[in-house]
């Protein structure tokens, strides 16, 4: 299924995290792999570290997804349902997740806050920093990849490094 050119210019950047040998790496992830949740985890799944790889997709400055694979299993979260009327890959984790939004307008999550729980934000925090309606995507993961132990890096990786 490949993007629309449109909808491609929007992703911000897309990372891959993993942990191997006890060390966080961070791997770009092609665009054309961010079609939809399931490209996304079969680009994770040719990733393989310790507690599965985390995928993180910013898109115009406006949404996020994250998507985490083990195995055979693929949790998501999409940091703004109101995006799957405007976004194909918003639309594909609304779609993945089974959701109806009850108010297409509202800003609100989808999915599956505790993502990343077992790796140092609970679902919680997760909620009370996507409730932050200051906050771009970017600094959004970037306090997750904080939390998670691997800021340094993903700041670097996305252009958010103190200068």
């Amino acid at each position: 299924m490949g993007l629309a050119p449109e909808q491609l210019e929007g992703i911000d950047f897309a990372l891959a995290a993993r942990r191997e040998e006890g060390r966080w790496r961070l791997d770009e992830l092609a665009e054309s792999a961010c079609g939809s949740v399931e490209e996304i985890a079969h680009a994770l799944r040719r990733l393989p570290g310790e507690g599965g790889a985390l995928g993180m997709v910013a898109v115009d400055e406006d949404f996020f997804v994250m998507v985490r694979v083990e195995g055979s299993t693929t949790r998501v979260l999409l940091s703004d349902v109101s995006a799957a009327g405007e976004w194909e890959l918003a639309r594909s984790v609304v779609e993945f997740l089974g959701v109806i939004p009850e108010d297409e307008d509202a800003r609100e999550p989808a999915g599956d806050l505790g993502l990343v729980a077992d790796l140092g934000m609970h679902a919680v925090d997760m909620a009370v920093l996507l409730d932050d309606v200051d906050l771009y995507p970017d600094e959004m993961l970037s306090d997750v990849a904080r939390r998670l132990g691997f800021g340094p890096e993903f700041d670097d990786a996305v252009g958010l490094s103190a200068v």
